[in-house]
């Protein structure tokens, strides 16, 4: 069994006086996680795995549909750890639908985040999860100097959103020297994220915006990415610029 099982969630009890003396979560069993897994299964679509796969993704099922199943199963802890724990990567999605967020304790958010490879699942573990989690500041600055660039990436969009929403005590200019320096070299995922962070602090702090537009200019980073009609480029001049348009 992978590291997912070793912060399997027990059923808890509540206690309290009187007659909610012993308040117990419904068991999932393996019966209901083969059903919702079967429903899974039957909304694979070959074509829609096709297009997942060149973003690295592992599942072919259509993302509208599964947020329909997950607003039929409602809020289900223990059932997301089970889903999680099948390691399919459509399951992993649903859990992350389905799941309390505040309910995942800081090591198990860490280990999470380290199986979670297919982008997608990464990206909704830390946008739907993570930065709901009272352990989202304490995991940022453990994931933003972590030498896995996967999780150094989540550390990365967490800052992001500290850029965007809470930037007091954030060294913007340092981060700036940091994005300057090694995003062009970067792998894949960490450079995406970190062009994410140049590109807001350039959109929402305007005494920044010029460094940050000379920096995405000078680095070219995401400067030829394919963008579809109607779309915002994430090159960081074009992005910044457009946005700081549309606010004005």
């Amino acid at each position: 069994m992978r590291q997912a099982a070793h912060f399997r969630r027990k059923v808890h009890l509540t206690t309290r006086v009187g007659l909610e003396a012993a308040v117990v979560a419904t068991t999932v069993t393996d019966a209901m996680v083969a059903e919702v897994m079967a429903e899974l299964a039957g909304l694979e679509d070959a074509k829609i795995r096709e297009v997942n796969a060149r973003h690295g993704d592992d599942h072919g099922v259509n993302l509208g549909k599964l947020r329909a199943l997950a607003k039929r199963l409602k809020t289900q802890q223990e059932l997301a750890y089970r889903l999680w724990e099948t390691e399919e990567t459509a399951a992993r999605l649903l859990a992350l639908l389905i799941c309390r967020p505040k309910a995942f304790e800081r090591d198990e958010l860490d280990v999470m985040l380290r199986e979670a490879r297919a982008p997608k699942v990464h990206d909704w573990l830390v946008n739907y999860v993570v930065k709901k989690s009272p352990y989202a500041e304490e995991l940022r600055l453990a994931w933003f100097v972590d030498p896995d660039p996967v999780v150094a990436s989540a550390g990365w969009a967490l800052t992001t959103e500290r850029v965007t929403k809470k930037p007091e005590s954030l060294d913007l200019p340092r981060l700036l020297d940091v994005i300057e320096t090694e995003m062009k070299g970067a792998p894949d995922r960490l450079q995406w994220a970190m062009n994410h962070c140049l590109a807001q602090i350039g959109i929402a702090h305007a005494e920044h915006r010029a460094r940050a537009i000379d920096i995405g200019e000078r680095l070219e980073v995401l400067k030829d990415y394919p963008t579809s009609p109607g779309c915002t480029s994430p090159f960081a001049p074009t992005w910044i610029s457009e946005m700081v348009r549309r606010a004005r």
